[in-house]
C-alpha cells in the first residue's frame, strides 16, 4: 500500500491485512498526500509517463497516484492499481469514477505472486508500496515478467530511518519517556530498501538493469499540529508508543510541544528522506 507507514504485518500477505484499519488511512488521505505527495510526484517524473502507455501501480493504496498516472497516460493509455485493502480501492474506484477516469482500474492483489500477465506494462510504479515483500527478489521478479522489454521502473522508498526526520524526531522526542525501538534490519519494513547496495542486489537479481537510487530531501506537510499528530499514530511511530500505553500520553505530549518548532505561517513542515529508485527490465 503506497502509504507507507505499514507494518510487516499488516501488508505481508493476502488476508494479512485487517481491512478494518484502512479506515484511517481513508480518512486521513488528504493530509497523507500533503506529506507523500511532493515524493510520490518526484517519482512520477522520473517514470516520465507519456501518452499512450500502460502503467501498474503497485501499493497504490486509496488510488491517488493511479490517478495521476492515468492523467499523463491519457485516453489511449491505462492504468492498474494493485493493493491488499478492498477498502482503499474502492476509495480509488469512487475518485476515478468522479473524475470520470475511465483509463485507471484497481484490482486486489498481492504484487508479489499475482500473475498480471506477461509483458504488458510499459512501466511499473510505487510510492512506498515495495518495501514490505517478504522475498523482494522474488516479488520483483514476478513484476519484471510483467514489464515489456525495456520497460521502465520508478519508485520511491524511505532511506535509513535517522535520515527521515517525520520518523527521527518523534521517535527521539518520544525516548524521553520510553524505549527508543531498534534500526530495523533487511526484514520486510519500511525501511528494507534503505540501504542502495540492497536495492541494487535486489533489483539486479530480479532481471533489472540501469539501476539508479538518487535521494531526495524535501520538507513536506502542511497542515497544524492535530494533522501531523494524526499521521504519526497511524503509522510507524504509533506503533512503537502503543507498545508502552502507561507512558503513550506523555510521549505524544512532548512530540506535541516539539512541533510547535516546526510550525510555519504555511502550515507544519518536516523533512523526509528518500531514494528515487529507477530501473529497465534488462
Amino acid at each position: 500500500m503506497s502509504d507507507s507507514h505499514k507494518s510487516q504485518q499488516e501488508t505481508g500477505t493476502p488476508g494479512v491485512w485487517d481491512d478494518s484499519r484502512s479506515h484511517n488511512w481513508i480518512v486521513l488521505q488528504d493530509a497523507l498526500e500533503r506529506m507523500l505527495g511532493p515524493i510520490g510526484d518526484a517519482a512520477i517524473k522520473a517514470l516520465a509517463p507519456r501518452q499512450g502507455e500502460t502503467f501498474l501501480d503497485v501499493g497504490c493504496g486509496c488510488g491517488r497516484t493511479s490517478l495521476a498516472l492515468a492523467r499523463a497516460a491519457g485516453p489511449d493509455g491505462s492504468v492498474r492499481g494493485a493493493d491488499l485493502s478492498p477498502s482503499m480501492l474502492a476509495a480509488g474506484r469512487a475518485e476515478a469514477a468522479a473524475e470520470r477516469l475511465g483509463n485507471v482500474h484497481f484490482i486486489e492483489a498481492n504484487a508479489q505472486t499475482h500473475d498480471f500477465g506477461p509483458a504488458r506494462f510499459d512501466g511499473l510504479f510505487s510510492r512506498f508500496g515495495v518495501m514490505f515483500f517478504d522475498d523482494p527478489a522474488a516479488a520483483f521478479s514476478n513484476l519484471a515478467k510483467t514489464l515489456k522489454p525495456g520497460g521502465r521502473l520508478a519508485f520511491a522508498c524511505w532511506r535509513d530511518r535517522r535520515e527521515v526526520e517525520w520518523f527521527e524526531m518523534p521517535i527521539r522526542v518520544a525516548s524521553g519517556h520510553l524505549p527508543a525501538p531498534d534500526l530495523p534490519g533487511q526484514g520486510p519494513g519500511a525501511f528494507s530498501l534503505a540501504r542502495p547496495e540492497r536495492i541494487h542486489s535486489v533489483l539486479t537479481a530480479a532481471g533489472f538493469s540501469d539501476i539508479e537510487a538518487t535521494p531526495l530531501d524535501l520538507r513536506t506537510g502542511g497542515g497544524d499540529i492535530d494533522e501531523v499528530l494524526s499521521i504519526l499514530k497511524i503509522g510507524f511511530v504509533g506503533e512503537h508508543i502503543r507498545q508502552f500505553p502507561d507512558r503513550a500520553e506523555a510521549a505524544w505530549e512532548a512530540i506535541r510541544r516539539e512541533l510547535a518548532a516546526y510550525a510555519t505561517p504555511d502550515g507544519v513542515f518536516i523533512g523526509t528522506g528518500t531514494w528515487i529508485v529507477t530501473a529497465r527490465r534488462a
